[in-house]
């Protein structure tokens, strides 16, 4: 679909990028010739990845150890890019968290888990990027992961739905302000791409989509190939006069059904109780990963 090298030149950030989706974004960048970085809260993980996709494809990885949620570390890492690597050309905010819960139940660590990541999180990274991109008289984009369900809300993932709501309120208020320096910034809104660690966090017992795929208009769930094509077409220069939008990437599942988690409604007590079970299994294998 596209040519060699069409991102030769290019230095790319992507949060989250060791794992899921963001890994997968990372790859298809290194793949047409992008020099990539990816941060996330598990260095070690970074680090693999970063070998992992260096083997396979050649070029350059650099992994970062960062938790977006400390505004400072986030500086501090920008500021190493910028000194070591050179100016960023792009940025992927992918970082997320999110889990099911009645929000009744949620405490609010809870809550800030998401909210601190997703909102202040995106923030943090956005305007580190951003100013120095000012700064410098430099254009740049800005792609930003979010869900079909900032135009509509969610029950039962509240922290993640106002917190992906203001990342969409984001990238519209930031395409305005900064378009006269030629800053664009986007949101791809993906349906349902199962990945082992937000499967098992928003959908319990139903890690490979069977429900999705039964209730979407097209009968299946989306691809990393998919997001990764969408991903490079909003930094690739095809279409520059793209910003502020929000693109929804699901099978007209969100026209159809809303998109969201309403039909956990019939969900009983005990079905409640397995997902906590299982949330709290999936959370405990991440922590044992960053030790």
């Amino acid at each position: 679909m596209f040519n060699d090298q069409l991102l030769a030149g290019r230095r790319i950030l992507v949060t989250g990028g060791g794992t899921g989706l963001g890994k997968a974004m990372a790859e298809r960048f290194l793949q047409l010739g992008a020099e990539v970085h990816i941060c996330g809260r598990r260095k070690s993980v970074c680090d693999e990845t970063a070998t992992e996709l260096m083997d396979l494809h050649g070029g350059r990885v650099v992994s970062h150890g960062v938790d977006i949620r400390n505004s400072m570390a986030v500086d501090e890492m920008i500021e190493a890019i910028w000194t070591t690597s050179g100016p960023l050309t792009d940025l992927i905010n992918n970082a997320a968290g999110n889990f099911i819960s009645r929000s009744e139940e949620l405490s609010p660590r809870g809550f800030d888990a998401v909210a601190n990541i997703v909102m202040h999180g995106t923030f943090y990274v956005t305007h580190a990027v951003g100013r120095r991109w000012i700064a410098a008289k430099q254009r740049g984009n800005v792609v930003s992961i979010t869900v079909t369900w900032v135009r509509n809300g969610s029950p039962y993932v509240v922290p993640s739905a106002m917190s992906k709501s203001a990342i969409h309120a984001m990238t519209m208020s930031l395409a305005v302000e900064w378009g006269k320096h030629g800053i664009r910034l986007n949101t791809i809104a993906p349906g349902e791409i199962p990945t082992e660690g937000m499967s098992k966090r928003i959908k319990p017992g139903d890690e490979a989509g069977a429900r999705t795929k039964a209730m979407n208009p097209m009968g299946r769930v989306g691809t990393m190939e998919e997001l990764q094509n969408l991903a490079v077409f909003l930094i690739s220069g095809g279409c520059d006069w793209i910003t502020g939008e929000t693109i929804a990437m699901d099978g007209a599942q969100a026209l159809a059904m809303g998109g969201n988690f309403y039909q956990l409604r019939d969900w009983s007590d005990t079905d409640w109780n397995n997902a906590r079970d299982s949330i709290k299994a999936q959370n405990e294998k991440d922590r044992a990963k960053r030790g």
